[in-house]
């Protein structure tokens, strides 16, 4: 035997030994153990947390719980999941959910459909190692391995009950068990990465879950045909199903108030940790169900070295500061962006982009002016619309003001109020020839600072339908037209003569 292979079966050895260990039986009266079951049946939260100890480590979210009551209160259903990373989907409905339907004589005939049967069978293996293993399933249900199939990727109960693998293109004809089509098929894992850079290939898988999977469950008989996994791209199945399917939920790994939504067995700083450690497009990819199709608008982002201060006239530090006066991962950023141009370039020459607190914010103008030492003029905007009113005056300023007796000086920031047009439209039509030509730069000498870094990423993640975060790029929008405006207002004015003699300035 390979080394490999030794390995190998020492990992399963210990498996199956910590699955007995955790499933111990109790000591109990025929009667006892009856109304236990009975009780445990009824009750699906219950049933996981007493047959799967190892598994059910932390409590059910609410929205796992309100999808396995659809499953179990509809005889036909169509689903689709699309749960952050870790948010176990396979295991509530490729594990715990099944063996549940299961015991209670509600289910005949499971698929498990993956991107590859290889994948399928290692999906589907936890089931069969607990329909063989698990003390608790095998006390309460009786003995499971049957003299019947029972090898990889496919294997019958002893109650008759089929499980099978598939992995996606695999034809599904021919798995009947008995008389009796699928009645339960959960897909999980079915879209890859490669895959999903190429539309045609997409189409032939779909075709075949229409086509080939869905048919094989009965029409008149039970039928629940459940998609599970994240949105990996715009087209991807798991969209394809969402749209068909009688439930639908895409669930973030943080909530519409920056919180975790699986409270229950996250904390907020094991999450910003791991999002921390990714980039930002890999972050809204993996764990926000929001693909970003990288450099769709700002292709080739240059990072370049800055001229010396005297080539500048002005600079312009903006800030687009939002709402919010609280850091948060789901709202917007707080960005600062410090652009300066010459020869016809602009230069981000800073950047500031964070879920930051509006103090910490506003400590950034101070940064600013300690990095320029007053080299240069430096105008100070922050970004002010209409609705924004309210906020500037009542809780900006007096930010602003509180910072300002903590520094012991003043920093001048003025309010931008011009009425902007569609955000998208405004980023790329100021920005976008500038980069075409190479004439939008970032500093190379900020090419490490993880601001400067979250600033490029954005860039590349803009496109038209604006999912993803875009307050660097209009923060450097508006330092832009900043410059340009002052820049116009300082130009010299010339003094020409009309035909007549008459003067006039243009």
């Amino acid at each position: 035997m390979k080394q490999t292979d030794r390995q190998s079966l020492q990992l399963w050895d210990d498996y199956i030994k910590n699955l007995h260990r955790e499933t111990p039986v109790p000591v109990e009266t025929d009667g006892d153990k009856s109304r236990r079951i009975a009780r445990l049946q009824g009750d699906f939260v219950a049933f996981a947390k007493y047959y799967f100890p190892n598994y059910a480590s932390a409590e059910f979210a609410p929205f796992h719980i309100q999808a396995v009551n659809k499953v179990i209160k509809s005889d036909n259903i169509y689903m689709c999941m699309a749960l952050a990373r870790e948010h176990a989907k396979s295991v509530v409905f490729g594990l715990m959910l099944p063996l549940f339907e299961m015991a209670n004589k509600r289910m005949s005939n499971m698929l498990l459909v993956s991107h590859s049967y290889d994948n399928a069978c290692e999906l589907l293996m936890p089931i069969q190692v607990n329909l063989e293993h698990n003390q608790r399933f095998v006390s309460d249900f009786g003995k499971q391995r049957s003299w019947r199939e029972w090898e990889r990727g496919k294997f019958v109960t002893g109650d008759s009950v089929s499980f099978r693998a598939i992995g996606a293109g695999q034809s599904p004809r021919g798995t009947r068990n008995e008389e009796k089509r699928p009645d339960y098929i959960v897909v999980d894992d079915i879209d890859t990465d490669e895959e999903s850079r190429n539309q045609a290939r997409i189409e032939k898988k779909w075709n075949w879950v229409e086509q080939a999977l869905f048919p094989t469950m009965s029409i008149t008989g039970t039928k629940r045909f459940i998609v599970v996994g994240n949105i990996i791209s715009k087209e991807s199945i798991v969209v394809k199903a969402g749209r068909v399917a009688d439930y639908f939920k895409k669930v973030n790994i943080l909530d519409k108030h920056g919180k975790p939504t699986w409270k229950e067995r996250y904390t907020l700083e094991q999450v910003n940790y791991m999002l921390s450690k990714i980039s930002y497009a890999s972050g809204q990819k993996e764990y926000f169900n929001n693909p970003i199709t990288q450099g769709a608008v700002f292709k080739d982002l240059r990072f370049g070295k800055i001229p010396a201060w005297s080539k500048f006239r002005l600079l312009a530090a903006y800030m687009d500061a939002s709402y919010k006066s609280t850091a948060s991962k789901k709202g917007d950023y707080k960005a600062l962006v410090l652009c300066g141009m010459a020869e016809g370039r602009l230069y981000i020459i800073k950047a500031f982009l964070e879920q930051a607190t509006l103090a910490a914010a506003i400590n950034w103008f101070y940064d600013i002016h300690d990095y320029i030492g007053g080299k240069v003029p430096v105008y100070n905007f922050v970004e002010v619309n209409g609705l924004q009113d309210p906020w500037y005056q009542d809780v900006f300023k007096p930010a602003l003001l509180k910072v300002e007796l903590t520094k012991g000086y003043h920093v001048s920031i003025a309010d931008d109020r011009r009425a902007k047009p569609d955000k998208f439209s405004r980023i790329e039509a100021a920005l976008e020839p500038l980069n075409r030509v190479g004439s939008l730069i970032f500093n190379e000498a900020e090419i490490g600072d993880p601001h400067m870094q979250r600033l490029k990423e954005q860039f590349e993640a803009i496109e038209p339908a604006l999912n993803a975060h875009d307050d660097g790029p209009d923060a450097v929008e508006g330092a832009y037209y900043i410059i340009n405006t002052k820049l116009r207002q300082l130009a010299p004015i010339a003094v020409g003569t009309n035909r007549r003699g008459a003067k006039y300035k243009f």
